[in-house]
């Protein structure tokens, strides 16, 4: 019998303890994951910066270092139109800073690295076959669900709104993370179109749990003990963590990025746009308090990064943190330089301690 007091996700995803590792693309890798999957927690890759044989390569990695269920990753996103007037009008809201480090104007932008979940990924998760699947900013097109529950994997996805998670159910999701925000990085709405409403999680949570009947997921500002319990008094049958596996060193958080996190405090993140194009929480920087965390110049999303490309490659040599996303929740204090096995571990055994 399981010591926990809902064990729907325990059983639905075969794990130990109902921690599932925050998917944080470009900080969380495959070490991240087998850490935490280790310690008995759902291991999750994020799939969206990778390409096919990446994917491939770290699933390898997961399966021979543990025997445990995986999580792969995936956005949803519809990518954008080409938009050269507005790309034109957001270069030229950055010009002053081009000049300050006499960069060309013109320079070349790179291409967005983040693609959504397509033909080429649903085939390489059949041959993959993940025990879970997860998704952010909605779900993919039917057929491509459809193939994807085929597998056997179980399918989870992100809502912002009870409206969200009610379409989530609808389409046949086993789980719901319900994301408040107070989360790091991208706003997993899909639905919702305004940040300025968007629900904190604890009051988000008991909303959701009573909306829909498959299980549902917090996630949130949730970075220790105190808030899975939480989480579960409110009715979640498991907890999404992120930002608290920050600092540790199966993470591939930057030096600068690291820096940041040990320096902020609860109110230092705000949630931007500047870095991509669809809002997202991170640490407050130079960027952002100069034109504002939220611009109606960027250009959509994956695209606002390519203009910051060549104020970044300038910058961050020199140990600036000046121009590039420092993403993170607002529980950002819980971040702990330890192993992410441990972290995993402390944050169950705290948990199971304050429910009895």
């Amino acid at each position: 019998m399981s010591a926990w007091p809902d064990a729907r996700i325990l059983e639905l995803f075969n794990i130990d303890v109902p921690i599932v590792l925050g998917p944080m693309a470009g900080a969380a890798g495959v070490d991240l994951a087998i850490a935490v999957a280790r310690a008995g927690g759902l291991g999750s890759l994020p799939c969206a910066m990778l390409n096919a044989e990446q994917i491939r390569q770290q699933v390898e990695q997961f399966r021979a270092a543990v025997r445990a269920p995986i999580n792969l990753n995936f956005f949803c996103h519809t990518p954008p139109q080409p938009d050269p007037e507005r790309e034109a009008r957001w270069r030229a809201h950055l010009a002053p800073y081009y000049a300050e480090f006499g960069i060309d104007p013109n320079a070349q932008a790179p291409a967005a690295n983040r693609a959504p979940f397509d033909e080429t990924t649903c085939a390489v998760v059949e041959v993959l076959r993940p025990e879970v699947v997860s998704f952010h900013f909605g779900l993919p097109a039917p057929e491509l669900l459809a193939r994807v529950k085929a597998t056997g994997a179980k399918v989870i996805s992100a809502a912002t709104t009870v409206e969200e998670a009610r379409w989530l159910e609808a389409r046949g999701v086993d789980a719901v993370i319900a994301m408040g925000n107070e989360a790091g990085g991208h706003r997993g709405m899909f639905l919702a179109t305004t940040i300025e409403s968007q629900v904190g999680t604890f009051a988000l949570v008991p909303q959701v749990v009573d909306a829909v009947k498959v299980p549902v997921i917090a996630a949130g500002g949730i970075g220790d003990g105190r808030g899975v319990a939480a989480a579960f008094a409110l009715g979640a049958s498991a907890a999404q963590i992120g930002t608290a596996y920050l600092l540790s060193p199966e993470a591939k958080t930057s030096a600068i990025h690291r820096a940041a996190l040990k320096q902020a405090t609860d109110a230092d993140t705000a949630l931007t746009n500047l870095f991509t194009g669809r809002p997202a929480r991170g640490i407050v920087n130079r960027l952002m308090r100069e034109i504002g965390p939220m611009s109606p110049l960027a250009p959509a999303f994956p695209t606002a990064g390519g203009a910051l490309a060549p104020l970044r490659a300038k910058t961050e040599p020199t140990g600036s943190g000046d121009f590039i996303n420092l993403w993170s929740g607002q529980a950002g204090r819980f971040a702990a330089e330890a192993p992410a096995e441990a972290i995993t571990r402390r944050i169950a055994a705290q948990a199971l301690e304050r429910l009895g």
